[in-house]
């Protein structure tokens, strides 16, 4: 789904802040913007090599960008689709980044303002340290255990 809320509001901060030197990945839209490089999808690989590259990260607050961003120790700041803006079927998103937020894993705008705020100081962040890109070993054991009904 498209998610032009984030992307014109990193265009327009990229645009009043000078900066040349922001990359995104906009999905299925039809609105470009004029003041920050884009393409419209990266595939796997693409992506991983742009996130591993980059400074920080600004995202939706999708598992798969904050999971690649973490395994790869790069800070985050995540905007999470709302419901009540009809860009997602409902707040899984705003739970996931408070959620996160709490856990002091993620940097989490909730509007454009804040959001703003945050892009502000991003060049300041740094990662939480990076993350496994494979479960534990004891989760796997654990449902290993469960599927062939052994008791905890």
């Amino acid at each position: 789904m498209p998610f032009d809320r984030l992307v014109r509001a990193v265009d327009a901060w990229a645009q009043a802040r000078g900066r040349r030197d922001v990359f995104a990945q906009i999905g299925p839209t039809d609105w470009r913007p004029a003041h920050i490089e884009h393409e419209r999808f990266l595939d796997p690989p693409r992506f991983r090599e742009r996130v591993a590259g980059a400074r920080a990260i600004v995202a939706h607050a999708g598992m798969g960008s904050i999971l690649t961003a973490l395994e790869m120790g790069k800070p985050i700041v995540v905007l999470p689709r709302r419901g009540d803006l009809r860009e997602t079927r409902n707040d899984h998103q705003v739970a996931t980044a408070r959620r996160l937020e709490a856990l002091g894993r993620v940097r989490a705008a909730y509007d454009e303002n804040q959001l703003t705020d945050l892009l502000d100081r991003i060049d300041e962040m740094s990662g939480t340290g990076s993350i496994r890109g494979c479960a534990s070993d004891e989760l796997l054991d654990a449902i290993r255990g469960f599927i062939h009904g052994e008791g905890p």
